[in-house]
């Protein structure tokens, strides 16, 4: 296993010793090949020579060493987009690059329009700013207003676009627990049907061979036959809106509480929760994997093992 990329805050700037593995890149290379960052920005960071090698500013196009020390501006302080709002939030994991939270239910991901200031990242950012930190927070991926658990958001520019290459390559692996009306005989399985608007519904999405490309895989946990409901776990290949409760519905096994897709009104909200949230640190290169309890009062899910 190879050793994580250590590194040492000073300022705004972030201090990396080169690891041996690095030695056959350079710092053009090293930037655009191995991380894959976007180019505006490391065009933006090289016209302003803003990253430093061994305390100078460098030849881009020279191989490093291993135990050069780079200067890399991962902290440089930016205004959010939206208005940093208080309010309570509970953090599950958190880095000088990433943050994860628990998502309550009733809350949204992030605001529908200017004037919302009562989102997740309304919230993320006021706990930024609470300590010291003016950053513009990115959300790496959403979560359903009325869904609960691990949510991941971003602290900065670079460690954002490496994020959303990883979710795009399908390496942040989330995994969620959903409760579902009726005996789900199948052990598991896969739902692999395109999923697009409802044309007849503002909010609802359907199944659709016009749609856009979604597969969930699925597991059997266990059946409650005195609620006649089943606890599943699901994984996404892909992130459509509502692809689990669409899929899930379109199979005869509309979470519970989802009334929107033919779930029985048992509880406030659709029986999701995202549980649990998997990933290699793109900066590091530690492995995170997170779980989130849940969090409705009362309980919607059953105690698990």
């Amino acid at each position: 296993m190879d050793p994580l990329i250590n590194y040492e805050r000073k300022g705004d700037f972030a201090e990396l010793a080169v690891p041996k593995k690095w030695e056959q890149y350079t710092l053009d290379s090293l930037l655009k090949e191995y991380w894959k960052a976007p180019k505006k920005l490391v065009h933006e960071w090289r016209m302003n020579k803003s990253i430093f090698v061994n305390g100078k500013v460098p030849n881009w196009l020279a191989t490093l060493n291993a135990g050069d020390r780079i200067l890399l501006p991962f902290f440089i302080e930016e205004e959010p987009e939206i208005e940093p709002t208080f309010h309570e939030i509970d953090v599950l994991y958190e880095d000088d690059h990433v943050i994860v939270l628990n998502k309550p239910a009733g809350v949204d991901t992030h605001p529908s329009s200017h004037e919302q200031i009562n989102s997740l990242i309304n919230f993320v950012s006021f706990y930024c700013l609470s300590n010291a930190e003016l950053r513009k927070v990115r959300h790496i991926h959403r979560l359903d207003k009325d869904t609960t658990g691990a949510i991941l958001f971003a602290k900065h520019a670079f460690v954002g676009s490496l994020l959303d290459k990883l979710l795009e390559e399908r390496k942040v692996k989330r995994t969620y627990l959903a409760l579902v009306q009726g005996h789900l005989k199948q052990k598991k399985g896969t739902i692999d049907q395109p999923i697009g608007r409802d044309r007849h519904h503002a909010t609802r999405r359907r199944v659709s061979p016009t749609g856009q490309s979604a597969i969930t895989h699925f597991q059997k946990l266990t059946y409650l036959p005195d609620k006649k409901m089943t606890l599943i776990s699901c994984q996404l290949d892909t992130g459509r809106t509502h692809q689990i409760r669409v899929h899930l519905a379109s199979i005869g096994h509309p979470l519970a509480g989802d009334t929107l897709y033919g779930g029985e009104p048992i509880f406030e909200r659709q029986a999701l929760h995202a549980y649990s949230l998997d990933f290699v640190h793109p900066i590091t290169e530690e492995h995170i994997k997170v779980y989130a309890p849940f969090c409705d009062q009362p309980p919607i899910f059953p105690e698990m093992e």
